[in-house]
């Protein structure tokens, strides 16, 4: 625990080492398959790219912000389309993320620097990036390309710039902290919520720069920071503004105000997000190890020890008027309350962890924050050198053991499962390699859908195949028609192949209209082929 910032940047590095093994080792393999919604970002990243028409909101898929498909399409102009490329845009947001949260904690608690050693914050802003580096959580949307990685990264990026510039004064601060929390408008739904943090952090400091007699320049400051973030939100705003049902569509089904019991459902949904951090986690084999509690059982422990924690600190600070104290406390537990609410406040799937994944940032300071004050605590018993390097000792394989627990759950016990594959709609992947796999002379459909079963465009699951083959193709060579286009057709003499995505009726149906043909099972699924030789 020395003054030594070179020990603390090494740390900080071993850090981020941790951090892109856990979120770049066999990314392309793990997890195993392309879930459609995947797909779906990457094929209007390849569009966006191809037409120049980069987009604030595509609306397809019940509408997606645009800024990480855009970052998706940027990706590919730089190392071309690739699966690695589109999968290095979620790792590397990831990646980013376990730093900004060592900067913000660092940044929260500086007020226990001291003269004697001024990098005590750092320490604790180093325990809870190494938490979130391991995460089983965070790791496994670093390698899923969903655009909600971007909220926790776009969270602790704008308020470590917010609460940095209130503490320094310097104008520059609040101008990156407005862009970065302007651009959370593209990220993701439950970004919306971080308003209310927003407004609440503002009040907190309020307060203080009251007692120091500086209410003008909080005042330029704060209007400042609002003046860029509406600035930087109106694009995605004014779109808003012209198509209104974009704005809550995606969630107006499944919000707990749409169910015959909104206030029973709110409080089961509540209290059954707050049982998933230590008891019972999202059942989404695609989120998580099914059922599995969210943290692992002794960062969990550290957790809610770190809540009682803040709880306490809150009281006192309170009591004392000691802003500096309350402030960083007071911000932890509203933004752990409120970003829970995205989940909270629906009815499906929950306890569900991809919509409070803005919560992570919080959660995993409080670990942090909980640890530092137990080994304060724990230190002074060990005075000679020889227990303190056994002490270093001990706390090493603890934090080894975390790692290789989250490491094993992660890249063994769960990427190896059946029901991780399905998730991942794995069978899509192997079609899009089969047809990759077959000559320019055999022609190739893909049926997208049952007869009379609805559709939104092309169906959903057939992006998984249209994006494999844009792959290596530059765009996809099978024609993908509707069941009721069967009669589009066209066999010739020429070897034809036939896949539906799904079955219903299609295949007596192709039976029927096409009876040289045969059915054959590939990997994970079925193909009709005509005009094969015998």
């Amino acid at each position: 625990m020395k003054n030594n910032k070179s020990f603390i940047f090494f740390l900080l590095l071993v850090i981020i080492l941790i951090a892109s093994f856990f979120r770049l080792y066999k990314l392309t393999l793990i997890p195993p398959g392309i879930y459609p919604d995947e797909a779906m970002n990457a094929n209007d990243a390849i569009k966006a790219l191809q037409t120049h028409n980069f987009k604030v909101f595509y609306p397809d898929n019940n509408g997606r912000e645009g800024l990480f498909i855009n970052l998706i399409a940027l990706s590919f102009k730089i190392f071309g389309i690739s699966l690695f490329s589109f999968k290095i845009t979620s790792a590397i947001i990831g990646i980013l993320t376990v730093l900004g949260l060592y900067f913000l904690a660092k940044e929260l608690f500086y007020f226990y620097n001291s003269n004697s050693n001024s990098n005590l914050s750092s320490y604790i802003g180093l325990t809870s990036s190494f938490f979130l580096a391991i995460s089983f959580w965070h790791t496994n949307f670093s390698r899923i390309s969903f655009r909600a990685i971007l909220t926790p990264f776009i969270l602790v990026f704008s308020f470590y710039f917010l609460f940095k510039g209130f503490r320094n004064k310097k104008i520059i601060n609040f101008i990156i902290s407005g862009i970065l929390f302007g651009l959370g408008f593209y990220t993701y739904i439950s970004f919306r919520f971080a308003v209310i943090l927003l407004a609440i952090t503002f009040i907190l400091w309020f307060f203080l720069y009251k007692k120091e007699g500086e209410k003008k320049q909080f005042l330029k400051f704060t209007i400042l920071n609002l003046i860029i973030i509406f600035l930087v939100a109106l694009p995605i705003g004014i779109y808003f503004l012209k198509n209104p049902y974009d704005f809550v569509g995606r969630a107006t089904p499944i919000s707990v105000f749409a169910s015959e019991k909104p206030i029973y459902n709110f409080l089961e949904s509540f209290i059954s997000h707050l049982l998933m951090f230590n008891f019972s986690g999202d059942k989404n084999w695609r989120h998580n190890f099914s059922g599995s509690p969210q943290l692992l059982w002794p960062i969990g422990i550290l957790f809610i020890l770190g809540i009682i924690f803040s709880i306490k600190e809150l009281i006192f600070s309170l009591k004392d008027k000691n802003y500096k104290v309350f402030i960083p406390h007071c911000f932890l537990i509203s933004w752990f309350l409120i970003m829970l609410l995205p989940g909270a406040l629906t009815f499906e799937g929950i306890p569900h962890s991809l919509r409070v994944i803005g919560v992570i940032p919080a959660v995993y300071i409080f670990s942090g924050l909980s640890a530092f004050k137990i080994f304060e605590k724990i230190k002074i018993f060990y005075k000679t050198k020889t227990q303190k390097i056994f002490l270093i000792f001990i706390i090493s394989i603890f934090l080894f053991t975390l790692a290789y627990s989250e490491y094993n759950k992660y890249f063994n016990e769960w990427a190896k499962r059946e029901e991780v594959k399905d998730a991942f709609s794995e069978n899509l992947v192997n079609i899009g390699n089969y047809l990759n796999s077959l000559s320019d002379e055999i022609q190739k459909y893909v049926i997208v859908n049952a007869f009379d079963s609805p559709l939104y465009g092309i169906s959903i699951p057939a992006q998984t195949p249209i994006f494999i083959e844009s792959i290596k193709f530059g765009k996809p060579r099978a024609i993908y028609l509707k069941a009721e286009e069967l009669d589009k057709i066209k066999t010739s003499q020429n070897k034809t192949v036939i896949i539906p995505l799904y079955d219903g009726k299609l295949s007596s149906e192709l039976e029927k209209r096409f009876p040289d043909g045969k059915f054959e099972q590939q990997n994970k699924f079925w193909v009709y082929k005509i005009n094969y030789e015998q």
